[in-house]
């Protein structure tokens, strides 16, 4: 009887730590589109979310980004508790961990003015990249790369259980994200639009997998 309490206490916890993950990337975007929408300056067409760490305000969106790599932090240390042993359980939750760490580490790095944005800033792009800027960069480029790579995992982990859609909804996701990133830097028009949807993907991956996964724990938790 004892051994059940605890394998049930262990599912509650990583239900817990999952809905980190789960509502991580409709909490990061109901603050982005609070902020397009009330941000003096701001044009979600021309500029990147990023920019909106810049400003009085600015200190809304580095919450937001440091609050959400928290959410990520907390999944990642849930699917690997969940799946250990298993395919996704390293690979997937350092991936998804290592995301977590990158996008608070956006959070404290911000990118240069520029675009006109904030009031004051250079009407074109930066001439040169600070080092802040670069750091920023840097963080949020390693997250992405991170999430499209444990999106393959992921889709290999859902084909061999034989959840057909679940794999192709991961390899999608892979692919879709970043193509999207290379068309706004081919066409350079609407490219914060174009990026922020790449991001929604890419985030929303993370929200996806935690769900799923919680409905997993569900399950198990009910056969104890």
């Amino acid at each position: 009887m004892k051994q059940v309490s605890v394998k049930t206490n262990n599912f509650h916890g990583i239900r817990k730590l999952l809905l980190g993950g789960a509502i991580s990337a409709p909490f990061f975007y109901a603050i982005v589109l609070v902020q397009v929408f009330t941000r003096t300056g701001f044009d979600i067409r021309r500029h990147a979310i990023s920019s909106l760490t810049l400003g009085d305000l600015g200190w809304i969106q580095r919450t937001d980004f440091i609050v959400t790599g928290l959410f990520a932090l907390l999944a990642a240390y849930g699917i690997r508790t969940l799946l250990r042993g298993g395919v996704g359980g390293t690979w997937g939750s350092l991936l998804i961990g290592i995301y977590g760490f990158g996008m608070a580490a956006a959070g404290i790095f911000r990118p240069d003015p520029g675009l006109g944005f904030p009031s004051g800033a250079p009407e074109g792009m930066p001439a040169s990249m600070s080092v802040e800027a670069a750091l920023h960069s840097a963080a949020f480029f390693i997250s992405f790369i991170c999430l499209i790579a444990a999106c393959f995992i992921f889709a290999r982990r859902f084909a061999a259980q034989g959840k057909r859609g679940w794999s192709v909804y991961c390899m999608a996701s892979g692919i879709v994200s970043p193509l999207l990133i290379i068309v706004g830097f081919s066409v350079m028009s609407w490219i914060g639009v174009i990026m922020a949807c790449s991001g929604i993907i890419a985030f929303g991956f993370v929200s996806a997998i935690a769900t799923q996964l919680r409905a997993e724990a569900a399950s198990r938790l009910r056969d104890c």
